[in-house]
């Protein structure tokens, strides 16, 4: 009965960040966040690295508020109204079509939304793809809608669409004006390749010359290559890259990531006026890895880099610890030893004579500030713990703990 209607419904859920191995750049439109290209991420462990998100409906709120990481932010934020709206649409709509009652009040409820990330928002790591997919998986889950939550993530950020799913994800460019087929889909789950192993590198801090969604449009307006990357190249690398996720072949999987984060960065270069993501010590890892693999004779390690200088690198579990101490080498840290390693525990490695002298490199103190090792994990979660919530039970942050 309407009459017993909850005072306060309380949902929180975690999402996790996704790092894309064939690259998303570019818009076809801006509105809808659709993109010029199909692109394919990995998801990662949210053990390591993830968003968490309180949702509250209460017919007693009288405006809809956000809290990130603890500040209220403004709620009128376009993105987020674009989020918000969309997953209030499909409520609306599962409602009218089930010949169930008419919809319930909270459809009409004002939102508290508390968001959290368990990383340092100012490492640079993929923060507005999990916070997206976050904040609409929650929503959807406190106004009670089941649908394709795609487009609802995808007007917040587009990769965050990628988010909603464990494992490996494609996310479909799609063909429609209106983007209705433009969706995230699980290539393969999280369970499919126990081995392999993600090591981010997070380098020196240094601001970003200009935020992914200023860059990748005046990519699109000024940059012949990314056109013909996105119609030319792209769509046989996603064949490619899905055959190989799919047959755990590491080697094709590493040459091709590498491959199409230096094409990624090569548009960037071809944007003008130019942008550069990368720093010089991003380009001393990329030389790192080179050299890595061709002592090795294989592709036993593979960088990607998204829109700023941190380095993810993909191998498999038994490379881990020699590659870590190779890292070690070249960047020497600087005092803190013991906090250089986070994540999944690696077990010290000693560097061969010929792999030492096989780097061939000027060592550079403290130029990786530390590493987080994670691995492959799942989607979006449901916290059932009411201590997990952000939100107290009058709607307003918890106080820091």
């Amino acid at each position: 009965m309407a009459s017993e209607e909850k005072p306060l419904v309380v949902v929180t859920c975690t999402a996790p960040v996704n790092i894309a191995v064939i690259k998303y750049w570019g818009k076809r439109d801006e509105d809808l966040v659709l993109p010029i290209n199909s692109s394919l991420s990995v998801t990662l462990h949210q053990d390591q690295l993830k968003t968490t998100t309180t949702a509250a409906i209460s017919k007693d709120f009288t405006e809809d508020r956000i809290w990130l990481n603890g500040r209220e932010e403004d709620v009128g934020q376009p993105r987020l109204q674009a989020c918000l709206r969309e997953i209030r649409r499909l409520a609306r709509k599962r409602r009218s079509t089930g010949d169930e009652d008419p919809p319930p009040l909270s459809l009409s409820y004002k939102v508290h939304i508390a968001s959290v990330n368990n990383f340092p928002t100012a490492a640079g790591l993929a923060s507005s793809a999990a916070g997206h997919a976050c904040l609409a998986y929650t929503l959807a889950r406190v106004y009670g809608v089941d649908s394709d939550l795609s487009e609802a993530a995808r007007r917040g950020s587009g990769s965050a669409c990628r988010s909603l799913y464990g494992g490996f994800v494609e996310w479909q460019m799609g063909e429609r004006a209106d983007g209705k087929d433009s969706v995230a889909r699980q290539v393969a789950p999280e369970s499919h390749w126990p081995e392999l192993r993600v090591l981010i590198l997070v380098v020196s801090a240094e601001r970003k010359p200009m935020g992914s969604t200023a860059g990748m449009q005046t990519s699109v307006e000024t940059s012949p290559l990314l056109r013909f990357r996105a119609e030319a190249v792209v769509p046989g690398r996603m064949v490619e890259m899905t055959h190989c996720v799919r047959e755990r072949d590491f080697q094709g999987f590493g040459r091709l990531t590498m491959k199409d984060s230096n094409q990624f960065h090569a548009t960037c270069l071809d944007t003008f006026p130019p942008i550069s993501y990368l720093s010089d010590i991003s380009r001393r890892i990329i030389r790192l890895v080179h050299c890595f693999n061709a002592h090795h004779g294989q592709t036993k390690v593979a960088y990607t880099f998204d829109a700023g200088p941190n380095a993810v690198v993909f191998t498999l579990d038994d490379t881990v610890p020699e590659f870590v101490a190779a890292v070690r080498h070249c960047f020497p840290p600087e005092s803190n030893g013991d906090k250089f390693l986070k994540g999944l525990p690696v077990r010290p490695a000693s560097l061969s004579d010929e792999l030492r002298a096989a780097l061939d490199v000027d060592p550079t103190p403290g130029g990786v500030k530390y590493i987080i090792a994670t691995q492959v994990g799942p989607g979006p979660q449901t916290l059932d713990d009411p201590h997990a919530h952000l939100l107290g039970p009058d709607g307003l942050p918890k106080p820091a703990a």
